[in-house]
């Protein structure tokens, strides 16, 4: 389809349809590869094909390795065609060009187009705009996968579209997401790319969708029908419009097509772990259907570029330096990739690096390198400004000196000038004083004259106003007048005399100059008043004060006419009375007004005298004045003299001051010139350094948080630093540069220690990154330190939220916009896909948003998010481990060494920790503060103006600092001697932390073994304190520590065992005497190796017969270390001896021949691990009773009251259940005891199962409340619900009544991948398991336990009671462990438990009671059919346990004579603690006698348990160094090679219709071959076909299936695969055993069926069924003699010959041959069985002829019924029974689990 694409123009000449050709072929194959041998295989494979048609291709080839590339965009983006790109370079500008029109309308990408990018963008285009064209992009997370789609479809003109994961998103919700795409492309003809990640497929049934999507465009149910009618119509013009008719299938078909042209799916996948190949099985079409693109990790040249491209924006680096630093970047990359393969391999964690990770580093390295040389630029320039000031302030302190000299002058002259000027100011003065008192004297006159004045003016002015009213009635007088009435009056013929009288009166009056005229008559009167307005004015305008004295004469006689009054007129005429009023008035005033006058005539003349006065008054004032301004004049100089004499006095001594301040100031701080200056300098160098430093640093910080301190040495200083030493163009940097200098200082690290973080190394540096990073620390804290310190650290101020609380999201939210710190607590491995947006810092709109779900949140810069996990090694995927900076809390040894050192010292000497404390807090406290002053100091003396040394309050501040500074260093010199003497006293207690620290890694690590052995450092530190309370005291210091480090020891030893299975204990304490001997260097480190690797060397005969060839391989090895020279030769020497010791039933008491008895125990172990390796586990535990004292070896096991001290509300108790013991029987009795029962309300027991959660919920939360007791039991069971109960129990854990408890219960999961238990319950629990005992010595006590005196005496028949009883507990003991003989002891595996033995008991006692005699058939038939027997299924078993009872319990035990047990015989009647006294004394050592079994029946478990128990330790040990890696083939080689011998070996199938030819006559023999043919014949096509499927799937023709991989697995493993064992008979051979013996059965068959003859010996165990054969030799004798087949058995006669011996078969009957004995031998000579010889575990029967006969002729005297089984595995293979003869009594052969086995 891509040649298709070709045009013309792209096809000009033969070679550029070579190079499409290879364009093509890589494109659809070669893209799909995964390895670089694969590449190599391709290219190979190619250039041949190509070299076949073509002639002179080698140029072209060499061309198109250089590039050959094809795109649709080859010409510019403007003109689609598919042509080749020219170069890398023009690809590159067209690309950018893409980019940047890409960026102007989308969010921006910032990409580095390196030449890798550019091709995957033209892959990814190629797919994209080939029909149909989905994509699968496969690279880790990171790698550009989304981004490059984005571009390669916006070049395509494709819409991209993701869905947007929120809360609770969907299936429903992808479909309708979905179904819009449908609609956008179908019926809108958009085209649209679907773009789906990893984090999107929230749920694994979106690929169903995607699935279908993908191979038939046909998802079900994607719209509901009304939308499917609308789809039809929208696209049914379409139909027709291209000539279809419009049928619904048409139109449909037509959608569906369209769609499938215009929805791309792109599909990134990350490659990690088994996700991508298990999607790949169960949803075909993500590979079918999608073409394949596979981002692998970036090759240096790209990390170069890329970090070179982002360099080019840096300014503080030299550009010569750029280059170098993007080559050191790179390899820092690389190297930390290789180092986390060796931790992936050494500490099985995963630590992955991305592309992602790489530009995360280079963007830290680019803020860190700014703010850095920012920081230094600040720092310089407080510093040099404050040497600028202190130099100024020496240069200005002469200046000073200079100044005041001149000053003191300036003062003197003032001085004098001020005095002069006083003299004259006290002339002028008395001048004024003088003038002054001639003044006041004139002032006095004045103010007499001006009292005088102002009385007659008093005078003048009320006369005056008495003539005021006359005034005014004249004036209102005139005022009635008017033209009118005048007018009217003039009228007037002749008048009466009363208005005559009245107007000669006016005439009288108004006579000019007094001249009286002698006419008044009426008719001058009208004369008069001719002109009206004239005469009005003029009375108007009268002169009132002048009245002539004639006129008032003349005037007199009317007036004193009674007719003359304005009233009696005023009835003639209104106007003449008016004007009666007015004469009558301007008389009155002129009296008045005469009468006045000399008195304001006296008046004015005093006014003129006044006038007078106060003129000359002024003059005397002015000259005063005047006066008065000279003496100001004065005055104001003489103050100014003044003022200035005292400023320039204060100036002076200010001067003087500030030469003093300046002085203490040069003087103060003369050290911290020296010391800045040195500083500055130092500065200077580092700025000359800082592109190295801050690249070290940013290393640091990217990459080296999850590492351990050996990974972060040695990639820090074997890797990184010899690499920029070694570098062409050197980068500057400091020589030794600790990283931590550079991030933090003492003050930030003290700060932090106060706030609970270890002092230790790793933690500082653990700090260090948390608080520089720039991505999100995720702690992974399983101690919980970390976590504690974060707590403390930000306070209130912390948001603690937990995924999957409620309303945690809108917690997020609210933090996300307030900017807050939060802190997400206990995380799993897998995150909500949701938070991936707020992991990845994906901001949007300038920043200031980020989306969460479908909400676009506000984004606050000041915003920290912290996760944290508690899971110890967490696997999380690359994508988050690249969004997130990984940080390992993990305690480390030395760091939990000192905590521990300082728990330990504060007990036992308070004083001096707190001493230490107080120190060290006060030195932490000491160190702020000095950072504090000397910051103040630099910024008061920078922030310090112009001429500062005025600031006294500076210079004293200075001082202080100075002052404080001094007291410090003062306290600090003595604090170092305190400190001295205080780590002196403290050393002391070091081997009890150092011992406490290394019982806590082992402990820790018990994981390894179970997963259900989680312990938290909180419960072990309680644990260390009591053991420290409870140490003896001692005088003796070294006693004293010697005491402690013992109760310490047995502590954490009890804590922990009582929690371990019974199986795993040795183990447990093996590995503390070790790792204990090993920290004391007690021990050789090589001979311990030696001990668990066990290394044999391989291909060695042992010349001795009682050593095996691997022992002696074993011994050869053990010989090349220096102490064990010549070991091989003794042997050999003294071969009789040593046989002996070999030998022995307990070698491991015995002592060695010759001079190795002196050997120490460690180097007699190793002896012993080749001798005899079946006692190790017994040698094991004497070593370490010897090493560390007994009570680390014994078995009692702990009473549930002392466990139960330790519990508390926040401690729960939890039962690790085994089956047939019930511990909670033992809550409930002390629950009793304590009142705490089920009738009291206040003992809740819930039995968890389906719906039974939320009553646990309720009991738990009433009981917290009440303080009651709760049992959960079987939490297994409910898988979901174990987060809540964990998160329930954790917040119970505080603020709960104390008398709360929790009791829980759980089954331990059979595999690793099953255990579900959450690590928070298991920790903070006191695990206990309730195993049945081991050994006998601790089975017959426990079984004794269940009883007390009280049970002894309640019988009446005391004697047979208490021998009974003793003896049922001995056989309770020996059924419950006979168990570990594997099915030697018992054939298949029962739950027996107590209540068996305590209800036998009551049985007991019932019959005793009811019987005169005791009824010991009917005893023995409860015991052993019904109590004990009720659990037995199987045949053979019941006999063994009928067959015990009958030893035990027989009438013979009263007589004193029983033996329960070689040397143990019964004991008589004894109380109930005697009867524990006499096991204890009696009881001989374990050994399987006791069971009657033989020794050898433990050889072969004792073998494999201490194979277990070294392997175990060994993976335990702390793992250095990569010897992980050896092996020279790959896994693929090794099946490859395995798979291709068997194909070669297997033969021919039977061919069965030739077979049936042959055998003509069918007898049963012949029918018993024929199947067993056929059956063979199933197997081989299984065994062939299944290879041959997994060859072509090795070659990559098949696509691998599970089954494939499963079958790959086994041979890898040397396992028989399951589809051959389904096919197969029972075995338990690894795979090339197995087929070596298939291929010999193969053999015996092809003979047999050759002729079907009857072979002369039988091989019986090559059948698949021997039962048919064994069937087929009683049919044959039955049909021979006619005999009924019911009633026939076989005999069987063991021969005295081997199979060589006989010739051909019997007449009647036949030779079997192939069998074992186990558990006994047969003795040829006597022909009987005996015991079995030491160490001979199966020793090979003799030939048996079996024969049949009627059953009443079988001989049934002296022998014992033998089963038969298939293999060692017996129960289920069982076979037949043969009779076989025996001398001793039949029951013994039957206790010794005696059996014949066709297999070993």
């Amino acid at each position: 389809m891509g040649i298709l694409f070709c045009t013309d123009e792209c096809l000009k000449a033969p070679p550029d349809l070579l190079k499409i050709y290879l364009h093509e072929s890589n494109r659809v194959y070669r893209d799909k590869l995964v390895e670089e041998q694969d590449f190599q295989v391709f290219d190979k494979l190619q250039a041949d094909t190509v070299k076949k048609f073509y002639e002179d291709v080698e140029e072209t080839l060499e061309q198109t390795k250089q590039m050959n590339l094809y795109c649709h965009f080859g010409r510019g983006l403007g003109e689609a065609r598919y042509m080749a790109a020219e170069s890398w370079s023009s690809l590159n500008k067209t690309l950018l060009e893409v980019l940047d029109s890409y960026n102007e309308v989308n969010a921006t990408l910032n990409l580095v187009l390196f030449e890798d990018a550019m091709a995957h963008i033209c892959r990814i285009n190629r797919i994209l705009e080939s029909p149909r064209g989905n994509a699968l992009l496969v690279g880790v997370g990171g790698s550009g996968k989304q981004s490059l789609t984005r571009l390669a479809a916006f070049i395509s003109n494709l819409e991209v579209f993701q869905i947007t994961l929120r809360k609770g998103y969907s299936i429903t919700d992808l479909k309708t997401d979905l179904a819009s795409l449908y609609i956008k492309a179908g019926v809108k003809n958009i085209g649209t790319v679907f773009l789906m990640t990893d984090a999107q497929v929230a749920d694994e049934k979106f690929l169903v969708l995607v699935n279908d999507l993908l191979a038939s465009g046909e998802i079900p149910d994607l719209f509901p029908d009304d939308e499917v009618e609308n789809i039809i119509g929208s696209v049914r013009p379409e139909v027709r419009g291209s000539g279809l008719m419009d049928t619904r299938e048409n139109c449909w078909k037509f959608f569906i097509d369209r769609v499938r042209r215009q929805l791309k799916v792109a599909l990134c996948f990350s490659p990690v772990g088994n996700k991508l190949r298990v999607r790949s099985r169960k949803f075909p079409a993500v590979v079918n259907c999608t073409a394949i693109d596979w981002f692998h990790e970036w090759p240096q040249e790209a990390l170069e570029s890329v970090s070179f491209r982002f360099l080019q924006e840096v300014e503080n680096i030299e550009p010569q330096v750029k280059e170098s630093v993007s080559k050191f970047m790179a390899h820092v990359h690389m190297s930390v990739n290789q180092t986390s393969k060796e931790y992936l391999a050494n500490e099985r964690r995963y630590n992955y690096t991305t592309p992602k990770s790489f530009l995360e580093q280079i963007k830290l390295y680019r803020s860190l390198l700014g703010q850095k040389s920012k920081d230094l630029t600040t720092k310089m320039e407080r510093l040099e400004n404050g040497l600028e000031k202190l130099n100024s302030t020496s240069a200005q302190v002469d200046d000073l000196k200079a100044k005041l000299a001149a000053q003191e002058v300036e003062l003197k002259q003032k001085n004098e000038d001020a005095d002069k000027l006083i003299q004259v100011v006290g002339i002028e003065t008395e001048k004024v004083s003088k003038e002054k008192a001639v003044a006041d004297e004139e002032e006095q006159k004045v103010a007499a004259i001006a009292v005088v004045v102002s009385g007659k003016q008093r005078d003048c002015e009320e006369d005056l106003a008495k003539a005021e009213p006359a005034l005014l009635a004249a004036q209102d007088a005139l005022n009635t007048l008017n033209k009118n009435n005048l007018t009217e009056l003039k009228s007037f013929g002749s008048p009466v005399a009363a208005v005559t009288n009245v107007t000669a009166a006016v005439m009288v009056l108004s006579a000019p100059g007094g001249k009286v005229p002698k006419d008044r008559s009426w008719k001058a009167a009208k004369v008069m008043m001719a002109k009206v307005d004239a005469f009005l004015d003029s009375l108007i305008n009268f002169n009132k004060e002048n009245i002539p004295e004639a006129c008032l004469k003349a005037i007199q006689p009317y007036l004193q006419d009674p007719e003359f009054q304005p009233d009696l007129v005023a009835s003639k005429s209104n106007a003449a009375a008016g004007l009666c009023s007015w004469v009558l008035n301007i008389v009155k005033f002129y009296e008045v007004y005469c009468e006045v006058e000399p008195k304001r005539q006296a008046l004015s003349k005093a006014n003129a005298e006044l006038a007078a006065a106060q003129e000359k008054l002024a003059a005397i004032k002015g000259k005063i004045n005047h006066l008065n301004e000279n003496l100001a004049k004065l005055t104001a100089k003489f103050e100014k003299a003044t003022a200035d004499k005292l400023k320039c006095q204060q100036e002076a001594e200010s001067t003087a001051r500030t030469i003093s301040l300046a002085n203490r100031l040069v003087g103060g701080l003369a050290s911290e010139n020296v010391r800045w200056a040195e500083a500055v300098e130092n500065f200077k160098k580092q700025e000359r350094t800082l592109c190295g430093d801050v690249l070290l640093i940013t290393a640091f910080i990217s990459y080296l948080g999850y590492f351990t301190k050996r990974y972060r040495l040695q990639l820090m200083d074997n890797t990184w630093r010899p690499y920029l030493s070694q570098m062409k163009v050197p980068i500057p940097v400091t020589p030794d540069l600790d990283p931590l200098t550079m991030l933090t200082d003492d003050a930030d690290i003290a700060a932090w220690q106060n706030e609970g973080l270890p002092a230790d190394r790793m933690s500082t540096e653990n700090a260090t990154i948390l608080t520089s990073c720039q991505r999100w620390p995720l702690m992974v804290d399983p101690q919980l330190q970390g976590i504690k310190w974060i707590k403390n650290k930000y306070g209130e101020n912390l948001r603690v939220i937990r995924i999957g609380q409620r309303g945690y999201l809108d917690a997020i939210e609210r933090a996300l916009a307030a900017g807050d710190v939060v802190l997400i607590e206990n995380l799993e491995e897998n995150l909500d896909p949701v938070l991936g947006p707020l992991l990845g810092r994906e901001t949007i709109k300038k920043g200031r948003y980020i989306k969460i779900g479908d909400k676009e949140c506000e984004y606050n810069p000041s915003f920290r998010l912290i996760l944290h996990t508690k899971l110890a090694s967490p696997h999380y995927q690359p994508e988050l481990q690249a969004q997130c900076t990984l940080i390992n809390f993990t305690v480390t040894r030395d760091g939990l060494e000192d905590q521990l050192l300082a728990a330990v010292v504060s007990m036992e000497r308070p004083d001096l920790e707190q001493l230490k404390s107080d120190l060290t807090k006060q030195q932490n406290g000491f160190k702020i503060t000095l950072k504090t002053l000397e910051d103040n100091l630099l910024s008061r003396l920078s922030s310090a103006s112009g001429n500062f040394l005025g600031d006294t309050e500076l210079v004293e501040n200075l001082e202080t600092t100075k002052r404080t500074a001094a007291e410090i260093e003062e306290k600090v010199k003595e604090a170092k001697v305190t400190e001295a003497k205080i780590n002196e006293a403290r050393e002391h207690y070091r081997p009890a932390a150092a011992r406490a620290s290394l019982l806590y890694f082992i402990m820790n690590d018990l994981n390894k073994i179970h997963p259900m052995y989680q312990f938290s450092l909180k419960a072990f530190s309680v644990v260390f304190q009591k053991a420290v309370l409870k140490a003896e005291p001692d005088e003796a210091l070294k006693q004293r520590v010697s005491n402690l480090i013992d109760s310490i020891t047995s502590s954490v030893f009890q804590y922990t065992t009582r929690g371990l299975f019974e199986c795993d204990k040795l183990t447990y304490i093996a590995q503390l005497a070790f790792q204990i001997l090993l920290m004391n260097k007690e021990i050789n480190p090589a001979e311990l190796d030696f001990l668990l690797r066990y290394p044999v060397q391989p291909g060695v005969t042992s010349p001795v017969d009682f050593l095996s060839n691997n022992s002696w391989g074993g011994i050869k090895s053990l010989c090349s270390i220096e102490e064990f020279r010549n070991l091989d030769r003794d042997i050999e020497g003294s071969a009789k001896r040593w046989k002996k010791f070999v030998e022995s039933e307990c070698p491991e008491k015995e002592k060695f021949p010759q001079e190795w008895k002196n050997k120490t125990s460690l180097q007699r172990l190793c002896m012993m691990r080749a001798l005899r390796p079946d006692r190790m586990t017994y040698a094991v535990r004497d070593f370490v009773e010897e090493k560390l004292g007994s009570k680390y070896v014994i078995g009692r096991s702990l009473d549930f009251a002392v466990s139960f001290e330790e519990s508390g509300p926040a401690t729960p108790m939890f039962f690790i259940l085994s089956p047939g013991v019930d511990p909670l029987k033992d809550v409930e009795k002390h629950g009793k005891k304590l009142g705490y029962t089920f009738d009291n309300k206040n003992f809740h027991n819930v039995s968890l199962g389906q719906g039974q959660e939320v009553i646990a919920e309720q009991a738990l939360d009433l009981a917290a409340k009440n303080g009651h007791w709760v049992i959960l039991q079987n939490i297994h069971l409910v898988a979901r619900w174990l987060g809540t109960l964990e998160k329930l129990l954790e917040q119970h854990a505080e603020g709960s009544n104390e008398n709360f408890r929790v009791f829980v219960s759980a089954e331990p999961s059979s595999t690793p991948e099953g255990h579900i238990i959450p690590q928070g319950i298991l920790e903070n629990s006191i695990k206990i398991t309730n195993e049945p005992p081991t050994g006998m010595h601790a089975n017959l006590h426990k079984a004794l336990d269940n009883f007390n005196q009280d049970t002894l005496e309640m019988c009446a028949r005391e004697n047979e009671f208490k021998s009974i009883l003793f003896a049922l507990c001995y056989f309770h003991a020996v059924v419950a462990e006979r168990r570990k003989f594997g099915p030697q002891g018992w054939n298949r595996s029962y739950p027996f438990n107590t209540g068996d033995l305590t209800i036998s008991i009551n049985v007991l006692y019932n019959y005793l009671e009811a019987n005169p005699k005791v009824p010991f058939d009917d005893l023995r038939y409860l015991f052993g059919e019904i109590m004990y027997g009720g659990h037995i299924t199987d045949d053979w078993d019941r006999r063994l346990c009928r067959t015990y009872l009958e030893e035990y319990i027989k009438p013979e035990m009263m007589e004193g004579e029983l033996y329960l047990a070689p040397g143990f015989p019964l004991p008589g009647n004894m109380d109930y603690n005697s009867y524990h006294q006499y096991i204890d004394d009696t009881l001989p050592a374990e050994s399987p006698y006791l069971y009657g079994l033989h020794p050898n029946a433990e050889i072969g478990f004792l073998t494999q348990t201490s194979e277990k128990l070294f392997r175990t330790v060994l993976e335990m040990q702390p793992r250095d160094g990569g010897g992980g890696e050896g092996g020279g083939t790959t896994r693929d080689e090794k099946v490859r090679a395995v798979l291709e011998e068997i194909m070669e070996k297997l033969p021919e199938e039977f061919n069965m219709a030739e077979l049936l030819g042959k055998a003509e006559e069918r007898t049963p023999y012949q029918v018993v071959a024929l199947q067993e043919c056929e059956r063979m014949n199933l197997l081989t096509q299984e065994i062939r076909r299944s290879l041959r499927e997994l060859s072509l799937g090795l070659k990559g023709e098949l696509t691998m299936t599970s089954d494939m991989e499963n079958l790959q697995n086994a041979i890898f493993l040397d396992m028989v695969p399951d589809s051959w064992t389904k096919r197969a008979y029972p075995s338990m051979s690894g795979l090339a055993l197995w087929f070596t013996d298939l291929l010999a059965r193969i053999k015996e068959l092809e003979n047999w069926s050759a002729d079907f003859v009857l072979p002369s010996v039988v091989w019986l165990a090559g059948f698949f069924n021997p039962q048919s054969f064994l069937t087929a030799i009683m049919q044959t004798m039955a049909r021979r003699n006619e005999w009924p087949l019911d009633r026939m058995s076989l005999q069987c006669d063991v021969t005295k010959k081997n199979r060589e011996d006989f010739s051909v078969p019997p007449r009647e009957g036949a030779y079997v041959h192939g069998l074992y004995m186990e558990g006994a031998r047969w003795d040829t000579q006597t022909g009987m069985i005996v015991d079995a010889r030491l160490k001979e575990l199966t020793p090979t029967m003799p030939v048996i002829f079996i024969r049949a006969i009627p059953v009443d002729k079988q001989e049934n005297r002296n022998v014992y019924q033998c089963p038969v089984y298939k293999t060692r595995q017996r129960g289920p293979t069982y076979v037949w029974t043969f009779n076989l003869k025996t001398k001793e009594n039949s029951s013994k052969w039957t206790l010794a689990g005696v059996a014949l086995l066709l297999q070993i």
